[in-house]
């Protein structure tokens, strides 16, 4: 007997927290296993963002909100947008869900028709298709790999527009690729989209403050302001500020968009935690030093990680520009034998192949949309990452 409906049939689960699951197995059953597998920082939530959820308690902060999110955080947010991005929406123009996740869900539910397509470059964040398939939508996948820098182009844009496009989205700082658009090259697919009135843009933003090198952040809303009207920025405290487990994202944009994502989240979870959204508040209104610190160390666990890839054969790596993600093309590799006779036919069989043989989670290219590659995250200690650097080397050089 099935439990699923056609439209969970065309799903799969989330590659990492599979594979995450089964790095945790293993490590139960006494495994040393190194997992780089999820995009999750180690560090500990701030503090004073701490001290401002148990206040938030005694307080009486603890009933139902708003489903589009508290009035004090949605004020925190605009100032944040104004601070640092020179954006100006006002609080009618935002709104709050659990996690930037959920955000991105409920805007597909708001406003895909069957048979709307949705472009997305890839590499892309792991859940994009398939939030999009279930909503009725058309996933529209460009390829966009390592010798493009992992970004889509204007032209390869043009070429994939069409009267069912519905949806644009853009990933800058990029999950898995770290790399990130300069405002020229937003511009540039700013100007196409100028001939496509129809197509609606959604920037994720959501490692805008995860910078390794010295190119800066710009959001897309920022580098073209023309297309205000029908961009959707999403973003949330989650990444910048080690807070993946109070579940806070959320997105501005239009007042029209936003009242149709509010409009699904108030039938859906209803509001986000209202401890997370004080506690969210204060990271935004409070002291940015984590933000700048814990960039830095991931800039250096990164430089780290990458060098050490280097030295493996078989691997082509591009240094990230942001997020804390390597993504190494590992095409030569394919079609070797492992020392049990394994021939290693796909990217899914190498990861297998470095989590049972050398201990080390890591997340194959196919989940992100572009095969050939795997991802491996770099939010975790430098200790784990020379560990996983030694004993990934020791694997592939075992192939034959």
């Amino acid at each position: 007997m099935s439990f699923e409906s056609q439209r969970v049939k065309q799903i799969s689960s989330s590659p990492s927290m599979v594979i995450s699951m089964r790095a945790k197995e293993l490590a139960s059953q006494g495994r040393d296993i190194v997992d780089m597998s999820l995009g999750e920082p180690d560090f500990d939530t701030p503090a004073h963002i701490i001290d401002a959820a148990c206040q938030a308690m005694r307080d009486g902060h603890t009933r139902y909100t708003a489903p589009q999110g508290t009035l004090a955080l949605r004020q925190a947010i605009s100032r944040k947008l104004q601070r640092e991005n020179g954006l100006t929406y006002s609080v009618d123009e935002i709104s709050v869900g659990n996690g930037a996740k959920q955000v991105i869900f409920n805007t597909f539910m708001a406003t895909l028709e069957a048979g709307d397509e949705v472009i997305i470059p890839a590499p892309y964040w792991v859940s994009y298709s398939d939030i999009v398939t279930l909503n009725g939508g058309t996933p529209r996948v460009v390829h966009c790999g390592i010798d493009v820098g992992f970004k889509l182009s204007p032209q390869a844009l043009r070429d994939q527009l069409n009267d069912k496009s519905r949806w644009l989205i853009l990933n800058t700082p990029s999950n898995p690729s770290g790399a990130i658009y300069t405002e020229a090259e937003l511009q540039a697919l700013g100007k196409v989209l100028e001939d496509f009135p129809n197509v609606l843009v959604m920037s994720d933003e959501i490692y805008e403050h995860v910078l390794l090198a010295d190119q800066p952040f710009v959001s897309f809303a920022t580098a073209c302001p023309q297309l205000r009207e029908r961009t959707l920025l999403i973003n949330g405290v989650a990444k910048a500020y080690a807070m993946t487990g109070w579940r806070i994202g959320y997105a501005a944009g239009p007042k029209a968009l936003i009242a149709a994502v509010s409009k699904i989240q108030s039938q859906s979870t209803s509001g986000a935690s209202a401890i997370s959204q004080e506690a969210s508040r204060a990271a935004l209104d409070g002291p940015q030093d984590f933000v700048a610190s814990s960039a830095r160390e991931y800039a250096e666990r990164g430089r780290l990680l990458v060098e050490g890839l280097r030295e493996c054969a078989g691997l082509r790596i591009d240094a990230p520009a942001g997020a804390f993600y390597a993504f190494p093309e590992c095409s030569q590799l394919l079609g070797r034998v492992s020392p049990q006779g394994q021939v290693i036919g796909d990217d899914v069989e190498l990861s297998a192949y470095l989590l049972d043989q050398a201990g080390v989670a890591v997340v194959p290219g196919l989940a992100f949309g572009l095969p050939g590659y795997f991802r491996l995250s770099f939010a975790t200690s430098s200790d784990h990452i020379k560990k996983a650097v030694i004993r990934i080397n020791e694997a592939l050089s075992a192939l034959r």
